[in-house]
């Protein structure tokens, strides 16, 4: 627990620190969020399937720093679960195997507004995994996913890059992100003297979420 809390709070300095790109920023003005919704989440090889989404959910909180009038800067802190489905065949083992992965996840975003309400946002995310669950329904293979996977056999971050778009009003908003991972979720394993990356998909997900303004400047 000491580490994960070290990994999100040097994360969300590290937010705080870009504030600074612009020398005219009020941090009088910032924003603090509560946020909320649900998320569609895959896992890809060399590219997304739009088959068996797992539909998990993520709630956190976001900071929002203006640097310029149309122009904020906004970490966020998330609980999100990620994961999907996965079908193997090879010599080692087959079937279809479900991945849980539960993260804590720091976006650091740059926001635009395109109008009063309409807003656009990208930048990376940095997660950190906090535990996994598996299942599987395999045919006639040499393992069993779910009795020999433990926590530590996945990969505990996972890194990429968010984008997306939004509506804000006074208190409240809605909005949709997406989410790529660059990082293989599992480990390098070695079965029967092959070396295996399993599991060796990348983390995809669509996050659909509603956000309310503690403080309304």
């Amino acid at each position: 627990m000491k580490n994960q809390i070290e990994f999100l709070t040097g994360l969300l300095f590290t937010g705080l620190s870009l504030t600074n790109i612009h020398a005219q920023t009020d941090l009088s003005e910032f924003q603090f969020s509560i946020k909320g919704g649900v998320n569609f989440s895959k896992i890809y090889d060399t590219e997304v399937n739009q088959n068996n989404a797992l539909t998990s959910f993520n709630a956190g909180f976001y900071l929002s720093f203006p640097v310029t009038g149309i122009i904020s800067v906004q970490p966020e802190a998330l609980y999100t679960q990620k994961g999907g489905e996965l079908t193997y065949n090879n010599p080692v083992f087959s079937g279809k195997t479900q991945f849980q992965l539960n993260y804590i996840e720091v976006p650091i975003l740059l926001k635009i507004n395109i109008t009063k309400n309409l807003t656009v946002h990208s930048g990376p995310y940095f997660s950190y995994l906090i535990d996994a669950k598996v299942s599987n329904n395999a045919d006639g293979n040499l393992i069993d996913l779910k009795d020999t996977y433990k926590n530590d056999d996945f990969s505990k971050t996972d890194i990429g890059i968010s984008g997306g778009i939004g509506f804000d009003f006074d208190s409240i908003g809605i909005g949709a992100r997406y989410n790529y991972g660059f990082s293989a979720i599992g480990k390098e394993r070695e079965f029967a003297g092959t070396a295996y990356t399993i599991p060796d998909g990348k983390n995809s997900s669509i996050s659909l979420y509603l956000s309310y303004k503690m403080n309304n400047n």
